[in-house]
């Protein structure tokens, strides 16, 4: 079956998921058989046994954005390529008009988009690929 993370809480390592019908299951991290903890608003298929959840994983996006996000954020991330890339349009405006005019005000916001960037680089070479598209094209996070 298909459905959501309705909650999880990371204490008592238990959660509950909703499938397309609206129908409520409880589960433990036990049943959870992806990689990644579980989080809100992710997009799971489970199987269901006597009316209780079975087992439950995380559906996987199919290509990755990852590897062409750390290419463009590192080699053209101070005009915001990446963020185009990735969907975020209004960011990638934003990053693109403040690089560009920015040499009018001595360059200093020119270097803070690209400091801006580099940090980016980092922060999405150093994420999983699961961890990427949860965060960056499942839950639309345009910043950071």
């Amino acid at each position: 079956m298909k459905g959501s993370v309705l909650e999880f809480n990371i204490g008592s390592k238990k959660g509950i998921i909703s499938d397309e019908d609206g129908c409520h299951y409880t589960f433990n991290m036990n049943q959870w058989m992806h990689k990644s903890i579980p989080r809100v608003g992710s997009n799971i298929n489970f199987t269901i046994q006597s009316g209780t959840l079975a087992s439950a994983t995380m559906v996987t996006v199919g290509k990755s954005k990852k590897t062409g996000a750390v290419l463009l954020s590192f080699f053209f991330g101070a005009v915001g390529a990446h963020k185009f890339y990735l969907g975020y349009h209004k960011q990638g405006l934003c990053m693109l008009v403040l690089f560009v005019f920015g040499y009018v005000f001595l360059g200093l916001p020119s270097m803070v988009i690209a400091i801006i960037a580099l940090v980016e680089f980092v922060i999405y070479l150093c994420k999983s690929e699961v961890e990427f598209e949860q965060d960056y094209v499942l839950e639309n996070r345009p910043w950071f």
